[in-house]
């Protein structure tokens, strides 16, 4: 109990909290700051200095040595929050100090983008000695990334179980159920005892994670139910588990779509969820862990699709970021110049109230702002599964009325503004009646490319904030300009 007691402690420790892992990252920025220092020092000693090469190699291994040792105290999601947030040079540095044993489980937790620079600098022993002791959903995990020879090396030492478990793990779609679901949970069946179970349980040397409730299968290992832990421990030890368990749960199939899972596990509040074939057998389950990491993921690639972009290294090479993000600019460009030609066909109009080429950018502005809450809204809703064709009717309509009421009423602050500062009532007209009508195609651009995209089965965020700015900006200038010409001069 007393060395049980010490383990759990350590592993608080070594569990940074987001202050203390950034104080980390400065550490280790500091210690590699002061080893670039000391090496171009000693670079700059006179050629035929017999002792700077040596006191070079003695201070490169004492800063080693520090930064090791503060490695070892980490955990590995620290680790890999540090190694992120490096340039190349520095994170293969500090990669190199990292243990073999440790490196499977860091990789485990860096983003795509640096696990595939860091695999690349591995040998295939190196790779082997990293992966040899995870887990078959974890190695399955990695395997997409490690070289084929490395997978089958690995493989060697596992167990014929273990081989079927990653064999079955790797067959499944990346974004399924089937790619995040773990093998390591507790099964009883329904005919024994409350202290059969608990007799069964003390012999384990430890519960897996996020064990908040025991499979009930039968001799098939069919799914019958599952007994919750708090069920089990307050319960009367001579109660059959047939008369506990809860037979009505929340099950998924392999095949079923990962982010559909989260949401399951978002609108219930599960911490983990069984996974059956289809003849209801137990085949594994999915748990608030991977849960949360599926979120994460979505999130990421939601915020960099509404800029037209794709997850990339933050230090990365100059090029390969201008080729990530070079076509949407491109398209924002060609956008930006549709919206100015429009606005110079206006040219005689402009001339004539100048103050109308300070007006216009608030009609466009505004437009594309309300637009852009309404785009939001529908994509989140799309993400968590809240809008079908059933409600669809009634989501624009509503939309449309707010643009209407908020065009409305921002449309008369616009106007008193620009009768203050102009002195012409219907230049005030003009600029509501143009205020109005560009929030309604806001509200219509908003809703429009994210549903018609979502209906395609492409990503609604992609490209929608680019596409929005054009019609608004494009919009918002003829509308405007096209009233102004009608009804001023």
């Amino acid at each position: 109990m007393v060395e049980q007691a010490t383990q759990l402690k350590s592993l608080e420790r070594n569990r940074l909290e987001p202050e203390d892992a950034q104080e980390a990252l400065e550490h280790v920025q500091e210690l590699l700051r002061r080893q670039h220092l000391v090496e171009e020092l000693v670079h700059r000693q006179e050629a035929g200095d017999t002792r700077a090469p040596l006191v070079e190699a003695l201070v490169h291994r004492q800063h080693d040595a520090e930064l090791g040792a503060l490695l070892e105290d980490l955990h590995p999601a620290d680790i890999a929050f540090i190694l992120e947030s490096l340039p190349k040079e520095d994170r293969q540095a500090v990669w190199q100090l990292v243990r073999p044993e440790r490196a499977g489980e860091i990789l485990l937790e860096v983003a795509d983008w640096v696990r595939e620079s860091l695999i690349s600098t591995m040998d295939q022993e190196e790779l082997v000695a990293a992966t040899e002791n995870l887990e078959a959903d974890e190695l399955a995990d990695l395997a997409p990334d490690l070289p084929p020879e490395v997978v089958a090396e690995v493989q060697k030492g596992l167990t014929d179980e273990e081989r079927a478990r990653l064999t079955e793990v790797m067959s499944y779609p990346e974004d399924s159920v089937g790619a995040i679901m773990d093998f390591e949970m507790v099964r009883v069946r329904n005919d024994v005892t409350l202290e059969v179970v608990l007799r069964y349980l003390r012999r384990l040397q430890e519960l897996p994670d996020h064990t908040d409730q025991i499979f009930v299968v039968d001799r098939h290992d069919k799914l019958m139910g599952s007994l919750a832990i708090n069920r089990l421990i307050v319960s009367d030890p001579d109660t059959q588990v047939v008369d506990v368990m809860e037979t009505e749960i929340l099950t998924l199939a392999p095949l079923d779509e990962a982010d559909e899972a989260a949401a399951a596990f978002e609108r219930y509040d599960l911490v983990s969820a069984p996974v059956v074939d289809a003849v209801g057998r137990l085949i594994g389950r999915v748990t608030v862990n991977e849960v949360v990491d599926v979120i994460r993921e979505a999130s990421d690639e939601q915020a960099l699709s509404k800029a037209g972009l794709q997850e990339e290294d933050i230090f990365a090479p100059i090029p390969q970021a201008i080729r990530n993000r070079a076509p949407w600019l491109l398209v924002n460009l060609c956008t930006a110049s549709t919206a100015a030609f429009v606005a110079s066909r206006f040219e005689d109009t402009v001339g004539h109230i100048v103050i109308l080429a300070f007006l216009m950018s608030i009609v466009a502005g505004i437009g594309g702002n309300s637009g852009n809450q309404t785009m939001t809204l529908i994509i989140r809703a799309l993400a968590v599964g809240r809008i079908n064709s059933a409600n669809v009717g009634k989501l624009v309509r509503r939309e449309l009325e707010i643009a209407l009421t908020v065009g409305l009423g921002g449309g008369a602050v616009a106007a008193l503004f620009a009768w203050a500062i102009s002195g012409r009532y219907s230049l005030g007209l003009v600029m509501m009646s143009a205020m109005v009508l560009n929030l309604l195609v806001g509200a219509c651009i908003g809703m429009l490319v994210p549903l018609t995209r979502s209906r395609f089965g492409k990503d609604p965020a992609i490209g929608s904030s680019v596409l929005l700015t054009f019609a608004t900006d494009t919009m918002g200038f003829f509308i405007f300009l096209g009233l102004a010409t009608l009804f001023l001069l």
